[in-house]
């Protein structure tokens, strides 16, 4: 781009040491002392479709104004279900980051680490060095975000035990950090939080006995005064909620009930049945203006909820925490897809021994999972007209049983069968260990640190006098989520990668980058695209050149060359 220029510059930061910072050197690019101000052509293709089949496209830009704040606030993060698998994991985990801590095993000392979160231990291809190389960056590099260990955590259990008991009972991190950890989670008590049996398994009524009492209005205000008692004795500017307890069974959703807000709080208020308790969690969030996660499958978003947060201008996100099966599941179809390769039948099979598989042996909490782990395919299958002319999804079956014995090591298995070429057939089988509350944790981190950090962006028109925010519906977290809400009239985007370039791209924009679109024309035509490049004309023959010292180990190397960057071997 013409008079684009990235500095990455290396940077102390007195509490965790070396860090880089980028920065964007372009007319169109701004910074100020609590702002980056972006100026960005948004470009897309508009298609129609004409009388005779053909479709027109017409490029169209947009220039938008990206402003972003770049004060970092003060964070508090409020778990339901902070005594659970995940909520004692997350918070270990920031604890073990925080403090430094190393334990050993019978592999060795183990050090903390961010792993498995993309705003953490992901990087971003940024550009070209002068040299003709990618440069990659680490994610939070690119704009100002909360960094995990200054989240403050708190939140909710229906179980009373001290988080250093409850991280004992999970079983998910090595002993030995546990005892490190011990003093400091058990100081940690979870608040009272709402029990409804109807609504979870049977088989957790022996863990509830931290629960509010009273009418849902009265619990929903409670849940307020803890928000608020949060906020002041920590002294946060922001906090976000989110659920990772139990997965409920679907509410009903129906007029008079939850299809308006206004119904919705009088509901609330008239202690109705069937309003759930992840929903009380959802409208007592609202009300006190903090985005609000969905990290389980319940319908919790009735359109009620949704049209209090549009009100209220708070943002909400969900469902479900895409952390495993799901995950592999998105990647793999939209590769065989994209490969021309028609998917016709998925089974899916898990097994896990958590509390969330004892929850899921229920019949209703299992088919509100079902539900959330069965739609992932279906915006592959319907982008493709010519393996699916008639829009028949694939037979797709999900099964899960619960094996106390395994805990919290979920084993997936899953077998595709493809239709390919000539009417042949191709079948992949896949076992996949995932570790359930090590994957989900560092997921609820990025949904919290991106979460926040959309509501410091506004985006303006520029044919508008005002700015706007993203939709309350946080349709950018998808990525971390296995069945993406997202607002009225917007496809359902369930694709791994179209996701995370999402995610990448809309921050790329904050700073005036344009996506990244991979198509390296300055080795493709020889010519230097890109200013203060110095593009050589001269093929690259490095891989065939005898003077290459890996290649002249042996005179029979030698001769028997290279087969597309490999060495041959006398078999070939």
């Amino acid at each position: 781009v013409h008079g684009l220029l990235i500095v990455i510059s290396s940077g102390i930061n007195a509490e965790y040491g070396d860090i880089m910072s980028v920065k964007v050197h372009s007319p169109n690019v701004v910074y100020s002392e609590d702002c980056i101000e972006s100026r960005y052509d948004y470009n897309t293709t508009s298609v129609s479709v004409n009388s005779d089949g053909s479709y027109s496209a017409v490029p169209r830009t947009n220039t938008l104004l990206f402003k972003t704040d770049t004060c970092v606030p003060k964070l508090g993060m409020m778990l339901v279900g902070l005594g659970g698998n995940n909520g004692t994991t997350v918070t270990g985990g920031i604890l073990a980051n925080k403090y430094n801590m190393c334990w050993n095993t019978k592999d060795g000392e183990k050090k903390p680490n961010y792993f498995g979160s993309i705003t953490q231990a992901g990087t971003v291809g940024l550009g070209m060095n002068a040299r003709g190389e990618e440069v990659h960056v680490p994610f939070n590099d690119l704009i100002p975000m909360v960094h995990p260990n200054d989240i403050e955590v708190d939140g909710w259990d229906i179980s009373s035990m001290n988080l250093a008991d409850a991280m004992e009972r999970a079983r998910v991190l090595d002993y030995s950090l546990q005892k490190q950890l011990r003093p400091h989670l058990e100081k940690i008590v979870p608040r009272p939080s709402i029990y409804c049996p109807d609504f979870i398994a049977a088989n957790q009524g022996t863990r509830a006995d931290n629960v509010l009492s009273g009418t849902k209005q009265e619990m929903m205000q409670q849940i307020r005064e803890d928000i608020r008692d949060f906020k002041e004795k920590k002294n946060l500017d922001k906090v976000i909620v989110l659920w990772t307890a139990n997965t409920e069974r679907f509410c009903d959703v129906k007029e008079g009930l939850n299809t308006s807000a206004e119904e919705l709080l009088n509901s609330i208020q008239q202690n109705e049945e069937e309003v759930s308790p992840s929903t009380i969690f959802a409208v007592a969030s609202i009300l006190e203006g903090c985005t609000y996660i969905n990290g389980s499958p319940q319908n919790t978003f009735v359109p009620g909820v949704i049209e209090l947060a549009e009100m209220e201008g708070v943002y909400i996100a969900g469902d479900d925490f895409k952390s495993g099966q799901t995950k592999y599941k998105s990647v793999l179809v939209d590769f065989l897809v994209g490969a021309g390769i028609k998917p016709v039948s998925i089974v899916s099979y898990n097994h896990l021994g958590n509390n969330d598989g004892k929850n899921l042996s229920s019949p209703k909490q299992f088919r509100s999972k079902e539900i959330s782990k069965s739609n992932v395919v279906d915006d592959m299958v319907e982008s493709n007209k010519v393996l699916y002319p008639d829009n028949k999804k694939p037979d797709h079956t999900v099964v899960i049983k619960y094996v106390p014995y395994v805990a919290d090591s979920k084993r997936a298995m899953d077998e595709y069968i493809s239709e390919i070429f000539m009417n042949g057939s191709n079948t992949i089988v896949c076992h996949n260990t995932c570790e359930d509350s090590l994957l989900a944790s560092p997921l609820i981190l990025d949904l919290v640190i991106l979460a926040e950090l959309c509501e410091r962006i506004t985006v303006q028109l520029d044919q508008e006098p005002q700015s706007r925010r993203f939709n309350s519906i946080l349709s950018i977290l998808s990525y971390l989520l296995k069945a993406p809400l997202v607002p009225a009239g917007t496809p359902v985007v369930n694709a791994l990668f179209k996701q995370r370039s999402c995610i990448e791209n809309i921050i790329k924009a904050c700073i005036g980058l344009q996506p990244g679109n991979h198509m390296l024309l300055e080795h493709k035509i020889g010519a230097p695209v890109q200013q203060g490049f110095a593009m050589s004309t001269a093929p690259n023959l490095t891989k065939h050149s005898t003077s290459n010292p890996i290649m002249m180990k042996s005179k029979h190397q030698h001769v028997l060359g290279q087969n597309h960057g490999h060495m041959k071997t006398p078999s070939q």
